[in-house]
């Protein structure tokens, strides 16, 4: 899209966009809130038109920004409001790093599913006790190269269970 063609694309949607912005504002700001959050959009828009991202319907993309960067303003309001004083709960661990760490106890263990028992037994030494390979060979009674081999091969399984994710 030429210079010209956006000029002339946000000159006829301006309007539209103004009114959605509106409705999504009308509670939490004024008109000039709506005005900032078009040219916001424009500006994303002109910015992947820039970096060549392919556009089916200019309009409905136009749409979809001034949407999400309402709800993104409304979110950041509502954030704001609310004020917590103290969120650590007991053992002074922040209640965020209480989550993530059982998000990633729950990924893990998913992924874990997929392995062998063990292979799954030595991961566990291997990654969350932190022993190195004589200390898993002689805790386990199998040989160096069988450990080493069933490691690799966890890992190849686990790499690719995880691309099957993303």
């Amino acid at each position: 899209m030429t210079e010209q063609e956006f000029k002339s694309f946000t000159e006829t949607t301006r309007k539209d966009l103004i009114s959605l912005a509106r409705r999504f504002t009308i509670a939490t700001g004024g008109p000039e809130e709506a005005e900032d959050i078009v040219q916001e959009a424009f500006l994303v828009l002109w910015e992947l038109n820039g970096n060549g991202y392919p556009v089916r319907d200019t309009k409905a993309l136009a749409i979809k920004i001034t949407k999400n960067i309402c709800i993104s303003r409304y979110r950041k309001r509502k954030i704001r409001q609310v004020i917590i004083s103290d969120d650590k709960q007991e053992g002074n661990d922040p209640a965020d790093k209480l989550v993530e760490n059982e998000d990633i106890r729950k990924i893990k263990d998913s992924l874990y599913d997929g392995l062998t028992r063990t292979q799954r037994e030595l991961m566990t030494l291997r990654n969350d006790q932190g022993l190195s390979l004589d200390e898993i060979t002689a805790a386990t009674g199998r040989p160096k190269s069988s450990v080493k081999v069933s490691l690799s091969n966890a890992r190849k399984r686990l790499s690719e269970q995880i691309k099957k994710w993303l």
